[in-house]
């Protein structure tokens, strides 16, 4: 039951993230990647992932998103395999 309830909101998220991407014409071939990670957190934190999504680029000078989301996959204890771990764009 959890697994559909997680799967059928990722899909919702998935959906409308597409439509929105399309509507402001930010790719004319947006795709998802077959892979994603996710990571959720306490009502109580929402300012601060709010503070997180608007300073991403900034923080992106200091720090790459791929060496990022390896510390989030760290800090959430979720173990990976780097042959499935997405490739810095070149």
């Amino acid at each position: 039951m959890a697994n559909t309830y997680t799967q059928t909101h990722i899909q919702i998220v998935f959906a409308v993230s597409n439509k929105w991407i399309r509507a402001q014409k930010l790719s004319n071939s947006f795709a998802w990647p077959e892979g994603q990670g996710a990571f959720s957190y306490a009502k109580s934190r929402v300012a601060d992932v709010i503070r997180y999504i608007k300073n991403q680029e900034i923080q992106h000078r200091k720090e790459s998103f791929l060496d990022e989301y390896k510390k989030f996959l760290a800090a959430f204890e979720i173990g990976w395999d780097e042959r499935y771990i997405f490739k810095k764009l070149e």
